[in-house]
């Protein structure tokens, strides 16, 4: 998608706004909105300026001049604003070089990507994290001079076996490390993580699955396809949205938090990964076999999701 593109999109849609986000250090996705009628192709240049000096970790007050650079690439429409507005993904951008920032995720991200095409070990590699999260019904915490506590909660959770509600307890819940993959009523989400799958979709991802995970209290999955760095990288930060934005309309609330529950399964983001050489162009000397040079390499390790 070229600028114009972006710019088609705002009249077709006749989006109000544009959406800037970028992600800080910590993986926590940041945004400020724009009007749509601010958005030209200059935008594309030339960036939008910011105070980086309040994102945690970066820049001093008497530095902290920044620019957000957006990839028309990433367009996509809200599908949650009562406002139409346009989401945009962007590079924090140095205004002193013009280079993307050294502790900005997505920059760093495409030098990682350049610097392996640099070594000759691959042309390009292809990620495909599974991230896994909880949805819960209710999370209180508390950090004062008195006490620390944090108590959890979900209709779903194994301990609620015996808790009397209003309607009756009905008993079909995922027992502790039992929830893959029973079908409903035990696996109560069925049409929550639909819904995820579908804001999933406006937001231009290609779900591959969903379901129900092994810990108790609604662990969840949803699969989505591989692609380079920069891509999943983005498109996970969008599948974090997605997923908090409907559980909250749900009255739920989900959280990627690697081990909210004690006693149970965490939730792991799983990342296969795969580096590829582009065949080779060939000549009459070169044989089928050297002509379509690949390398390959898969491998896959549990990690928690940076942000909640």
């Amino acid at each position: 998608m070229t600028p114009s593109d972006v710019l088609k999109l705002i009249k077709e849609k006749q989006a109000k706004f544009a959406d800037l986000r970028f992600t800080d250090t910590r993986g926590k996705e940041q945004h400020v909105s724009i009007p749509a009628r601010l958005v030209d192709e200059d935008l594309f240049r030339d960036g939008k300026m910011f105070d980086g000096s309040s994102i945690a970790g970066w820049k001093g007050i008497n530095e902290s001049d920044m620019i957000l650079m957006p990839d028309p690439n990433t367009a996509v429409i809200d599908p949650f604003f009562e406002e139409p507005t346009v989401d945009l993904r962007c590079d924090v951008i140095e205004p002193t070089t013009m280079q993307g920032y050294e502790r900005d995720p997505r920059s760093l991200a495409k030098r990682a990507e350049a610097y392996l095409k640099s070594t000759g070990i691959a042309d390009y590699a292809l990620f495909g994290p599974e991230n896994e999260f909880f949805i819960f019904d209710s999370v209180r915490f508390g950090n004062e001079m008195r006490g620390s506590f944090y108590s959890i909660d979900s209709v779903q959770g194994a301990w609620n076996s015996g808790t009397e509600y209003q309607d009756g307890n009905k008993g079909h819940r995922p027992g502790i490390k039992g929830g893959y993959f029973p079908v409903p009523p035990v696996d109560a989400y069925q049409d929550i993580r639909s819904a995820m799958c579908l804001a999933c979709e406006e937001l231009g991802m290609k779900v591959e699955v969903h379901h129900h995970e092994v810990a108790t209290a609604g662990q969840s999955e949803i699969g989505i396809g591989a692609g380079t760095l920069v891509q999943k990288a983005d498109q996970v930060q969008l599948l974090k949205y997605a997923v908090q934005n409907v559980a909250h309309g749900y009255g739920k609330t989900a959280t990627f938090m690697p081990k909210p529950l004690v006693g149970t399964t965490a939730a792991a983001c799983t990342c296969t990964s795969r580096c590829r050489r582009r065949a080779r162009r060939c000549s009459p000397a070169t044989s089928t076999a050297d002509c379509r040079i690949w390398r390959s390499t898969t491998s896959a390790a549990s990690s928690s999701t940076p942000g909640r």
